[in-house]
C-alpha cells in the first residue's frame, strides 16, 4: 500500500486514468494491505514465542496497521476523491476492504514459484518459535492480526471526510474447516474462494 500510495507514480497513474475517463464510474475499488504486513518482515512484527511477552508487539504492529498503513489510505483516498470532485463534480464511491482469516500452513504462490512463490507467513512464525503443527496458534494469532487490519481500515471510511468510502467486511466469508477449499495458498483464495468474495462485493455494488 505503500508503494500504491508514494513510490514509482502508481498513484498518479492512476489519477491520470481517472481524468481521461469518458463516463462515470459506478465506483472505484481500492484493495491493499496485505503485503505491507505478510513476506520477509512479517516476523518482525512478532515478539518469540519463548520470550516474556510472546504473540505480536504492540508498538511494532500499531506502527505498521495504525499509523504507516492508516496514512496510505487516508493519502490514496484523499487523492483519488479530490480528482473525482474536479473531474465529476462530485465524490465518488470508493470500495475499501479488509481481508479474511488466512492459514499460515506454508503454502506457496504455484507451489512457491513465480513472481509471488511465498510462503509470506510461515518463515515468520517459524523464525519466532512458532510451531508448524498443530495449527491453532497461528490460528488464533493471525485472527488478531486480521481483526486489527479490519479495525483500521473501517475507522479509516468512517471519517467525516470519507462518507462516500464504504467499507466491506470480508471476515468468515471461507469457513474454517476444508480450508483448502477456499485458500489455494497462504495469502490467495482458490477461484471458489474469489468467486464468493466476488459475490460480496457485487451485493455492495448494488446498494450504490
Amino acid at each position: 500500500l505503500e508503494a500504491m500510495a508514494y513510490g514509482g507514480g502508481q498513484l498518479n497513474e492512476f489519477l491520470h486514468t481517472i481524468e481521461d475517463l469518458d463516463q462515470v464510474p459506478v465506483a472505484i475499488l481500492l484493495s491493499g494491505g496485505g503485503n505491507d504486513v505478510a513476506g520477509d518482515w512479517f516476523g518482525m512484527l512478532l515478539n518469540h514465542k519463548d520470550s516474556e511477552r510472546p504473540g505480536w508487539n504492540e508498538q511494532v504492529l500499531s506502527g505498521v496497521i495504525d499509523e504507516r498503513i492508516w496514512l496510505a489510505y487516508a493519502r490514496i483516498l484523499t487523492r483519488v476523491t479530490e480528482t473525482c470532485q474536479a473531474k465529476f463534480k462530485k465524490a465518488l464511491p470508493i470500495l475499501v476492504h479488509g481481508y479474511d482469516y488466512p492459514i499460515a500452513d506454508g503454502r506457496g504462490y504455484l507451489g512457491g514459484w513465480g513472481p509471488l512463490p511465498g510462503p509470506w507467513l510461515q518463515p515468520g512464525f517459524r523464525q519466532k518459535g512458532y510451531p508448524d503443527s498443530p495449527l491453532d496458534e497461528r490460528r488464533k494469532l493471525a485472527k488478531i492480526l486480521i481483526d486489527r487490519f479490519n479495525v483500521m481500515v473501517a475507522k479509516v471510511a468512517s471519517l467525516n471526510s470519507f462518507k462516500h468510502v464504504k467499507y466491506l467486511d470480508l471476515r468468515n466469508t471461507f469457513p474454517p474447516e476444508s480450508y483448502k477449499t477456499w485458500w489455494e495458498n497462504e495469502l490467495h483464495p482458490t477461484a471458489r474462494g474469489f468467486s464468493a468474495v466476488a459475490n460480496k462485493f457485487a451485493g455492495l455494488l448494488e446498494t450504490l
